[in-house]
Formats: C-alpha cells, structure tokens, sequence
C-alpha cells in the first residue's frame, strides 16, 4: 500500500482536496454478541469469479461471491497503478478471509457466515457508490446478516 507521505506533491494536494461526504445522522444498529451474529465479508479488492465482469476504472458497482466460492474461481481486477497484488497471490485471506471466517464458525465464535459476499474496487470516489452501497445494504438484511468485515484494500 502507498502512503500518502510518498506520493509527488501534486498527487497528494489532490487527494487531500477530494470531498468528504457529510451525513446529518448516523445509523447505528447493535448487534446481537458475535457468537449469536451472521457474518459476510465485503471487500474493495475488485474480486470477483473467473466468469464474472472485470472492474474498469472508476467502477461503482459491486460483485457477489457465494460464500462456497472456491478460492481456484476467485479473481482479482484491481486497477490502481498503486495497488500491490502480492499479498492476494500469497494467501486469498489477506482480500477475502473466507477460511477464517469458517474456522470462527466451527469455534462456535460466530453462529454463522452469509451466504453471500460483496466486493467493490477500491480507488474509487464513493460518492458515486451510494446507489451500489445501499443495495448490499438490502442484499445483506435478507440474508439476515448481524455484521460484516470490512476488508480495505
């Protein structure tokens, strides 16, 4: 991952003039404990499945994984110049920590993992992801998910 400390000057002006979006409130639901909650992962990776779209520059949308993915089906279309892909090609988990989140279920740590999963590509404006975002949003509440890991990338 670049730190913005390393970038040329113009770059960092540039990242540093970009709009924060303001909420007038913010939603806030409490969970149910960990081990009483269902879990998805949403990733801003680009990942998504071999036969899927690739992300292009600049993407708003979002891809679904089944939680069954076979890590062999999982591909990645990041377009950041900047993004490091060394880490995806080490060990999936870094991006997408499905056996994780398995080995938490089997511990009894989480009652559950959703059935399915979200990835955006990062790098983008996310005021042009609002529509995209609030679809996950009722994607997640009808596979009654309590909470997410949010995996930045």
């Amino acid at each position: 991952m670049q730190r913005i400390a390393d970038l040329p000057e113009p770059v960092q002006q540039g990242f540093l003039r970009l709009p924060l979006p303001e909420f007038e409130s913010t939603p806030w639901q409490t969970p149910p404990p960990l081990n009483e909650s269902r879990i998805a992962i949403i990733s801003t990776a680009g990942l998504h499945r071999h036969e899927d779209r690739t992300f292009a520059g600049g993407a708003t949308d979002y891809r679904i994984l089944p939680g069954d993915l076979d890590y062999a089906d999982l591909a990645m279309s990041h377009v950041s110049v900047n993004f490091d892909r060394s880490g995806f090609q080490q060990d999936v988990d870094v991006v997408f920590p499905m056996r994780r989140l398995r080995e938490l279920e089997q511990a009894g740590e989480i009652a559950s993992v959703a059935a399915w999963h979200y990835s955006f590509m990062g790098a983008t404006d996310p005021t042009g992801m609002v529509d995209s975002a609030l679809d996950v949003a009722r994607l997640l509440q009808q596979d009654e998910v309590d909470g997410a890991i949010l995996i930045p990338v």
